[in-house]
């Protein structure tokens, strides 16, 4: 009876350590502090910072469109936009290892760009690394089309963080 108890708690045991481990692994992770009211991108110093209020809560790396100098204006420029959205949507099965939306374009962009007879584009994200192996390796500095982008770990912890309906301010 001892021997069949020990093996009985042998299995209780790799059982809880295997649910613990998945959970570990998890992309949805959760956060219960303050919540994050602004944030903030400087596109020079290639940052970003979470806030509540005043206070920085967060501050990460970025990596920015492939032609990060300027606004963004048009579909297929390359460029992150600048200037004040929101974070409007969020997509737990993104290309992109989770993402959260960006407001772009807001009815400034598109009435620049249709004076000119373009597209201001859109689809502009905070997001992780691309899930397609390829690149995970060879990734250049300033990659992505227009996005905002950070590690997979970080974007887990934003993703957790941030709300939908935060403002976020992008600066030159």
């Amino acid at each position: 009876m001892a021997g069949f108890t020990m093996r009985m708690l042998k299995t209780v045991l790799l059982v809880a350590v295997t649910v613990l481990a998945a959970g570990c692994s998890s992309k949805f992770k959760t956060y219960n502090g303050p919540e994050v009211t602004q944030i903030i991108v400087n596109k020079t110093e290639r940052r970003m910072y979470l806030l509540h209020q005043k206070d920085v809560l967060k501050a990460y790396d970025v990596e920015l469109g492939f032609t990060a100098g300027g606004h963004k204006q048009f579909e297929g420029d390359g460029k992150t936009p600048e200037g004040n959205y929101f974070i409007d949507r969020r997509n737990p099965n993104s290309s992109f290892h989770l993402s959260l939306g960006i407001s772009y374009p807001n009815a400034q962009d598109i009435a620049f760009a249709k004076s000119a007879g373009k597209s201001p584009g859109g689809d502009i994200f905070i997001h992780g690394r691309p899930n397609e192996k390829f690149f995970k390796f060879n990734m250049p500095p300033d990659w992505t089309a227009g996005c905002i982008s950070v590690t997979n770990r970080q974007i887990e912890r934003i993703y957790a963080m941030v709300r939908d309906g935060t403002p976020i301010q992008i600066n030159p």
